[in-house]
């Protein structure tokens, strides 16, 4: 009987297929192979008067993917559809299903949480069919998405110097633009502290009341008061230990890991989702190749028993029984959707540090941190003896604060990512006086609120029920690339266009591009994932809202000039100026649409070295949304093309070119690594 396994990545396929044996044949679509036409109305590819009908196409450079697929799946006896196990994982597969033509009872459906033998063998044991109702809410996420994105980023580029704009994207951005004007608006407000300095005895006290009122010193005057009525004695007029708890917390879910990478190793969102993604998908460790972690896009923090029953074990075999913590119930959200665990190392026993051999750096960075988050959730409670003294002196009271950790608990392995410091107060006892001349007093100033931080973005967007654990990354380098913030001290500080065009959008768009819609309209689409809503409805009330304030914007929007270069027009003499279009700036004639003149700009041509496939050259190039690519200079006699800078040297064991990718050299063609 032949069997064909479909996955959505190549590297995901071969770890695969090691584990099923040699009657399935594991093959990749390499994620999405179709998506909406820009046909139809607007050019949107659905058709809003027809229940809002998608008109689905083969994605570009597809065609021969697809082919194939077909081929291989009409010689199969079965064809499981493995796709990741989250709703755009759903709609991959049900895409599969309908492009290749399946039928019923030949195909099934099977989710896996992680990539290692037991689980993956389970759960071909154990398939289901697609779920339409997942499917049915990927779908209309993307006809949203579709409909604002080309909708209002065709406004935007036709009044405003913006590139783009979009359900969720224009929402981030205007919390960063709200964030800025309240930073302009702020005003500092002063305030003064006074700390007694006990030198000899290694420990400060602050200034807190006056006999039973909290004490606020607003300026100099108040703060010279009243260091002319203290005297140089401090009585001690209560000492008080208290042991607490502290606890660890809750396994990663996609926005805390990146949170936390942010934080603490300072990656990128989507770069910690592109390692975390590899980690997932499989790793050679010698003896086999396995998926080292939990599937990385989720938003649920529990975890499973099998995992937890062999850390309780792991636990008390490596530091005692009396380290073993308990599980805690995770709160569940509005919006969360808890279709799969926490993401986790996939076993326990698979230690950091038996792994730094085989992966990269920053591959390690991150699995340790999720190893570590994981291991120390499920142990005790740190235990710290919280002291605190007060101190008399002419009924000025002043406080002294320390905490020392007595039991370390789950901080045996997890202190290395904590602010963890003791402070240690001397041993006195109540009644007792103390000396010292040594009074200070500083000037302060109230601060502004923070700008955000990619970490503190995302916390802020999944706290307004903003996104999807698959959108956070995407949402921050959109923002990023369309030049609508810069990043100063990994802090976002909008730009001019930014600014532009949060504002345009508020002026027509404000009962629609905000926190409240959009967080109901991801509540819409969970209710129609659990099938507790009709989608169309669903589509239609928003259509009936949107469309008028589109039209209505169109009219009554004030186009933003466009900028003259001083140039004249070769073609007519009229000015030249620089227009925004949909890949960027570009200068053109002013007499648009009478003349349709757009100068070329001189490329500088960037030779890297020769073309493996001619005798000509490999330069960099840019697609028409200029990414840069590498291909060869005799395009379209050579259509020889690589997404990553070679670097001239060719593979010991192919002969194929070796190229940069990220701080590795690897080649282009087989697994050799340099």
């Amino acid at each position: 009987m032949k069997k064909l396994v479909i996955v959505e990545s190549p590297a995901k396929s071969k770890t695969i297929e090691k584990y099923l044996g040699s009657e399935y044949n594991v093959v990749s679509s390499k994620g999405h192979i179709r998506d909406l036409a820009t046909t139809g109305k607007f050019g949107l590819g659905v058709d809003v008067e027809n229940n809002f009908k998608p008109n689905y196409v083969a994605i570009k450079g597809k065609s021969k993917d697809i082919k194939n697929l077909k081929k291989q799946a009409s010689g199969a006896d079965m064809v499981y559809l493995a796709t990741d196990p989250d709703r755009e994982g759903e709609a991959i597969s049900w895409h599969l299903y309908d492009e290749l033509g399946l039928k019923d009872d030949k195909y099934k459906r099977v989710v896996f949480n992680e990539i290692t033998k037991d689980v993956v063998v389970n759960a071909i044991k154990n398939p289901r069919t697609i779920d339409y109702n997942l499917v049915k809410s990927q779908e209309t996420r993307r006809i949203l998405d579709r409909i604002i994105g080309f909708r209002l980023s065709k406004l935007m580029r036709s009044k405003t110097g913006g590139k783009s704009a979009g359900r969720v994207q224009s929402v981030a951005l205007k919390l960063i633009v709200d964030r800025e004007r309240e930073i302009g608006k702020f005003n500092p407000e002063e305030y003064w502290t006074i700390t007694a300095n006990f030198k000899d005895l290694n420990f400060t006290a602050d200034l807190e009341k006056y006999k039973t009122k909290k004490i606020e010193i607003n300026n100099e005057n108040e703060a010279d008061k009243i260091l002319k009525s203290l005297d140089s004695n401090f009585q001690i007029t209560s000492i008080s230990e208290k042991e607490k708890n502290k606890a660890s917390k809750f396994p990663f879910k996609t926005s805390t890991l990146q949170q936390m990478a942010s934080n603490k190793l300072n990656f990128s969102s989507s770069k910690t989702m592109k390692i975390a993604q590899k980690l997932y998908e499989g790793i050679d460790i010698g003896s086999e190749t396995v998926g080292l972690i939990t599937y990385m896009r989720t938003d649920s923090e529990r975890l499973s028993p099998v995992f937890i029953n062999e850390t309780f074990k792991y636990i008390e075999q490596n530091y005692g029984k009396e380290y073993i913590g308990i599980v805690k119930k995770a709160k569940k959200t509005e919006n969360m959707q808890d279709a799969h665990e926490a993401i986790r190392p996939t076993s326990i026993l698979r230690t950091p540090a038996s792994l730094k051999k085989y992966l990269t750096s920053d591959e390690f960075k991150l699995y340790s941190l999720i190893y570590f988050r994981a291991l120390a959730y499920l142990m005790a409670p740190a235990k710290t003896l919280a002291t605190t003294i007060i101190l008399n002196n002419n009924d000025y009271l002043f406080k002294a604060t320390g905490s020392v950790i007595t039991f370390d608990g789950y901080l045996k392995v997890y202190n290395a990512y904590e602010d963890n410091t003791d402070v240690i107060l001397p041993k006195l006892t109540e009644d007792a006086v103390i000396n010292t001349d040594d009074i200070t007093k500083e000037q302060h100033f109230t601060k502004p609120p923070a700008r955000y931080t990619e970490s503190s973005l995302i916390k802020e967007l999944e706290a307004l029920g903003i996104g999807r654990p698959s959108t956070y990354a995407t949402i921050m380098q959109t923002i990023k690339d369309r030049g609508y913030v810069n990043l100063e001290e990994k802090k976002f500080i909008p730009t001019e266009i930014g600014i532009e065009t949060t504002d345009k959008l508020q002026e027509f768009f404000s009962n629609i591009v905000n926190v409240e819609y959009t967080a109901n309209m991801e509540s819409d689409l969970d209710k129609i994932a659990d099938e507790n809503l009709d989608n169309i409805k669903v589509l239609q009330e928003f259509y009936n809202e949107f469309e008028p304030l589109v039209e209505k914007a169109f009219k009554e929007m004030e186009k933003k000039q466009a900028e003259p270069t001083g140039e004249i027009c070769p073609e007519c003499g009229s000015n030249l100026v620089i227009r925004q279009g949909r890949y960027g700036q570009f200068t053109a004639c002013s007499n648009y649409p009478n003349c349709k003149y757009i100068k070329k700009e001189p490329q500088q041509i960037i030779e890297i070295c020769d073309c493996p496939k001619c005798m000509g050259k490999i330069i960099e190039k840019k697609t028409r949304k200029g990414k840069v690519f590498y291909g060869c200079n005799n395009y379209p006699k050579c259509d020889y093309a690589l997404w990553y800078k070679p670097t001239g040297e060719k593979c010991p064991d192919c002969g194929e070119l070796l190229i940069q990718k990220g701080k590795n050299i690897v080649c282009n063609s087989c697994d050799y690594q340099k």
